[in-house]
């Protein structure tokens, strides 16, 4: 054992005594780190424009302060951008997370010095959670690997501004930057191809240990490394591989495919980053669920996301949530950030502690026929189909199919497998069913013959990285949606169809 996991046990056994501290006083913390946020904002023009001054409990501070999106923030954040303290939190943020919105252009997350620590600390917790769980860090002893967005910082106005891996990777503690690859040159390359490729160069010959990522990318480095190689699987090139560390999206529907590319079953720890905050993360190899971070300068809120788009839809501080529910999620935080919808969707498993799991975006739904397909249901039907039928999956989506050249319309699925499963019909079939036992408004729409059932369409193997690469939406941390709601994307794919 190396001097850096034999120092790790010690550590990792401190930080589950704190995190075992704080996670069974959430409420606690969470009725006071409202009143903390409020007081300290409350000379700011955004304190002073919705009355923090009056703002005592909850219950005042959600009369006094709406839901919003980016676009209800924005006047603040282009203030902040022409220079002016004291706009969302006292002084001005030391980054800007830049990030690229759907509805509103890119976006300018604000980073403060009270917020930065959380974002760190929450990487470095979840790791040190696991060596307390399974008693070895031995990965701290060789080489990790992150795949990553640029490092490269560019200027507002005196803000240094990027995407927030790029930003974290400034602040990779000192103990861990000897361990760490590519370089920092290779990590500022811009095309990803050339990147993935410069990174290979930088690890085929190195002791691997830890690799993090968003899992398609990841899958898509291991697939050129195995070329580069001549290698089977990556436990060949790498032997002491033992830790995947992904955030993002889920893993599972990537799962069968990893395993094949690795040859084995390797550690995973989920984490849950944004540039709003680092939400949760994986406290225990025997639970799949999330941590969620209530001591880490973040207000949480929740709505239920069947009522999202209501006119006034109700909002509920933690200790006012249930299991079970999809909820979206809302932050006010000591970045500057207030009642703030980041878009996503959560369900709780645990009240005590509270942990989670993540459901999908808010805006990422297919519902053509008032269905509301999420992306919770196609992602969990996809992992037992494969379970069922085997096949790999390398990507997929979901979109409408509403005129068909004939017959009833349908959801279409457009996938690139690794491996095609061995009975296709039975595959699409089994799937379909699945779908309606999680969704009873689609298995409605199929017995009620407004819907047939769902048709898939194959696609070519690296599909979805030309699409991503069309979209200039290639490597980093972009994500392919898993549904739409319209063909935008699926009539781009469709050009990759198989023969």
């Amino acid at each position: 054992m190396g001097v850096k996991a034999f120092l790790s046990i010690p550590l990792a056994k401190w930080t589950r005594w704190k995190v075992d501290r704080w996670k069974l006083n959430a409420v606690t913390t969470q009725r006071a780190l409202l009143l903390l946020l409020v007081k300290a904002a409350q000379k700011t023009a955004f304190g002073r424009d919705h009355s923090f001054n009056r703002i005592s409990d909850y219950d005042t501070f959600k009369l006094n302060v709406p839901i919003r999106e980016y676009e209800g923030l924005k006047d603040y954040i282009e203030k902040i951008k022409l220079g002016e303290p004291d706009i969302l939190w006292p002084e001005r943020p030391i980054y800007f997370s830049k990030t690229s919105g759907t509805t509103s252009g890119v976006k300018y997350i604000p980073i403060t010095r009270e917020s930065l620590p959380y974002h760190i600390e929450a990487a470095r917790n979840a790791l040190l959670l696991y060596v307390a769980q399974t008693g070895t860090g031995s990965f701290a002893d060789g080489k990790m690997i992150f795949l990553q967005g640029s490092p490269e910082l560019t200027d507002t106005n005196g803000i240094a501004t990027g995407r927030l891996s790029g930003i974290v990777a400034h602040h990779v503690p000192g103990y861990l930057q000897k361990n760490r690859l590519p370089s920092f040159e290779t990590n500022c390359i811009e095309d990803w191809e050339s990147k993935v490729d410069g990174i290979i160069e930088e690890t085929i010959h190195q002791d691997m240990t830890l690799i993090s990522g968003i899992p398609s990318w990841v899958q898509h480095y291991f697939e050129k490394l195995l070329l580069k190689s001549g290698k089977k699987n990556v436990l060949e090139v790498f032997p002491n591989f033992s830790l995947f560390v992904y955030g993002g999206v889920n893993f599972e529907p990537y799962r069968a495919r990893f395993e094949s590319l690795i040859g084995a079953r390797v550690h995973s720890i989920e984490t849950y980053p944004a540039s709003e905050g680092f939400i949760a993360f994986q406290d225990d190899q025997n639970d799949n669920s999330l941590l969620l971070n209530t001591d880490a300068g973040m207000f949480f809120e929740f709505i239920p996301a069947e009522n999202y788009f209501d006119k006034n839809p109700p909002r509920f501080a933690l200790w006012e949530v249930k299991t079970g529910v999809n909820y979206a999620i809302i932050l006010s935080t000591n970045a500057g950030l207030w009642a703030y919808s980041i878009g996503d969707t959560v369900k709780f498993t645990s009240l005590r502690p509270y942990k989670l799991l993540v459901t999908g975006r808010i805006k990422h739904f297919t519902s053509a026929f008032g269905e509301h397909v999420i992306a919770e249901e196609v992602e969990e039907s996809m992992r037992k189909v494969i379970q069922e039928y085997g096949g790999e999956v390398i990507e997929f989506t979901v979109a409408p199919q509403l005129n068909p050249p004939d017959g009833l319309p349908y959801h279409e699925w457009l996938i690139s497998f690794a491996e095609m499963p061995a009975d296709m019909v039975a595959f699409s079939a089994f799937l379909d069913n699945q779908m309606q036992k999680r969704n009873i408004y689609y298995a409605d729409l199929i017995k009620g013959k407004i819907l047939r059932p769902l048709l898939i369409t194959s696609l070519q193997k690296d599909a979805f990285s030309f699409y991503m690469k069309s979209q200039g939406k290639m490597g980093g941390q972009n994500k392919v949606p898993r549904l739409g709601n319209d063909r935008k994307a699926a009539d781009i794919l469709s050009q990759w169809k198989l023969d």
